[in-house]
């Protein structure tokens, strides 16, 4: 093995990935896949993990993937869920906990029963099923390589927008706040645990933005990099902090968003 390849190679590890048949969640899994690792791809659609695993099992890549259905969104789904997970694996070496959903209202009009909903997926939801999973990344975990938890934040959850999605953008600043806290805690375990929080890519909860070409490309625009994210921007980092090379990293909020989370429309003393 190179030196690029023990830096940055997951051969041998298995990972969960929640919400991974789509979007980021399937990114970070294909990057994963790429660097050797045996991927559990679960969401409520366990049709299209099935799928995306088959995908992914096709790639000519040094790693492998399953998929099958998992609901984060209860406490039961929670729990079956995590035996699921145990009856699966006797350790787990990363947990990447990108499940999320969305809710987009005028503030006149915004339901009562979106908080309820956002909040029990986006944190009741990743908070319950990391406490589920500890006993497996607890068998994975050692000093020289720790166990790994990646959870999905948002620029959102950095910066004060909302744009109609005000449970999305406070769960994830909630996401934000538990990474930190629990990368505290966990730290005597040997268990990292670390955030993204990404600005647009495209994905199906972002579809009525960047769904098209000529839809991204305006999106992109308002970025200070020009341009929305891209498939190559979550596989990067998820092998940074999963891999040999992020072992040393704990509590960050990585932001992956084109520098928006530096962005601002103050002008003190210029025109």
């Amino acid at each position: 093995m190179n030196f690029f390849e023990n830096l940055f190679s997951l051969s041998g590890k298995k990972a969960l990935v929640t919400g991974g048949a789509s979007g980021i969640g399937h990114m970070a899994a294909t990057a994963m896949v790429h660097a050797g690792a045996h991927v559990m791809i679960v969401s409520r659609r366990g049709t299209e993990c099935d799928e995306a695993a088959r995908v992914l099992n096709e790639l000519d890549a040094p790693g492998s993937a399953e998929g099958f259905a998992g609901d984060v969104g209860s406490e039961s789904g929670v729990v079956k869920l995590a035996a699921e997970v145990a009856r699966r694996t006797d350790k787990l070496h990363i947990l990447f906990n990108n499940a999320g959903l969305s809710w987009g209202e005028r503030i006149e009009s915004f339901p009562y029963h979106a908080w309820a909903r956002v909040m029990n997926v986006n944190v009741a939801g990743l908070f319950h099923l990391t406490r589920e999973l500890l006993p497996l990344l607890d068998k994975a975990a050692s000093d020289a390589d720790p166990a790994r938890i990646v959870n999905l934040g948002s620029v959102m959850g950095t910066q004060p927008i909302a744009e109609g999605a005000y449970s999305y953008s406070a769960s994830k600043a909630a996401v934000h706040h538990l990474t930190r806290i629990l990368a505290h805690e966990f730290a005597a375990r040997n268990i990292t645990v670390n955030a993204f929080a990404p600005g647009p890519f495209q994905s199906r909860m972002t579809a009525f933005a960047t769904g098209t070409e000529e839809k991204a490309a305006k999106v992109g625009a308002r970025v200070p990099l020009s341009r929305i994210g891209s498939p190559d921007d979550i596989a990067g980092a998820t092998l940074y902090l999963c891999s040999r090379a992020g072992s040393y990293i704990t509590g960050a909020i990585l932001p992956i968003d084109g520098g928006q989370s530096a962005q601002h429309g103050m002008n003190l003393f210029r025109d």
